[in-house]
C-alpha cells in the first residue's frame, strides 16, 4: 500500500530545503539536514524525490507560479515588468540566484537531473516566448527563439558570472532592446 504526502510535511520540506540552500549555499546542503529542519525522516525526502536538487527544483517551481505573464500593452513594458519581477526574485539575501546558480552546475554533473532542470526552465521560456508572440505574432520560430535565448541568455549570464546586477535598469535595457529588434516604436 503506497503512502500518500502529507501536505504538511511536504511544504516544511520545500520550504526547509529553500531556506538552507539560501543561508548555507546549494553546494553545503544535506539531506539529513534538510530532514532535521523539516521534522521528517530522510526516508520521507527519499521516498517522495529522486534527489535533493528535486526538492529545491519543487520549490522554485511554485514560487516561479507567482511570476505571470504581464499585460501592460506595450512589448517594451511587458518584458520590463516580467524581467522585473524575475530580477527580483533572484536579488537579495533571500533571493534565488545563488540556488539556481547551484542547480545549474548539478544539471551539468547529473545527468538524471538534468531533464527536470531543463523543463523547469522550459516552463519560464514559455512565459516569455508567449509575451514576445503576443505582440510580434509574426515572431514565430528561429525569431521568437532567438529572443527568449537573447533575454534569458544575459540573464543567466549575469548571473553565473556576476559582472553586474540584476537590477530594474538592466530589465528596462534588456526591455527596450528586445523591443526595438521588434520594430516597436517608443
Amino acid at each position: 500500500m503506497a503512502r500518500t504526502r502529507s501536505e504538511q510535511s511536504r511544504r516544511a520540506i520545500l520550504e526547509s530545503a529553500l531556506s538552507l540552500a539560501r543561508s548555507g549555499g546549494y553546494g553545503k546542503l544535506t539531506v539529513d539536514a534538510v530532514a532535521a529542519a523539516a521534522g521528517v525522516g530522510k526516508q520521507t525526502i527519499y521516498r517522495w524525490w529522486r534527489s535533493l536538487g528535486e526538492v529545491v527544483l519543487d520549490t522554485l517551481r511554485e514560487h516561479a507560479k507567482s511570476l505571470p505573464a504581464p499585460e501592460t500593452g506595450s512589448l517594451e513594458g511587458d518584458l520590463t515588468a516580467f524581467l522585473g519581477a524575475t530580477f527580483r526574485l533572484q536579488r537579495g539575501p533571500n533571493g534565488t540566484a545563488e540556488v539556481l546558480r547551484g542547480l545549474m552546475a548539478e544539471a551539468q554533473l547529473d545527468d538524471g537531473f538534468a531533464p527536470s532542470f531543463a523543463e523547469f526552465i522550459e516552463a519560464r521560456r514559455a512565459v516569455l516566448r508567449s509575451i514576445v508572440l503576443r505582440h510580434v505574432p509574426a515572431a514565430r520560430g528561429s525569431e521568437a527563439e532567438a529572443t527568449v535565448d537573447m533575454l534569458f541568455g544575459a540573464m543567466w549570464y549575469r548571473m553565473l558570472v556576476k559582472h553586474g546586477p540584476l537590477d530594474s535598469a538592466f530589465a528596462q535595457t534588456l526591455a527596450a532592446l528586445a523591443a526595438r529588434q521588434h520594430g516597436e516604436k517608443r
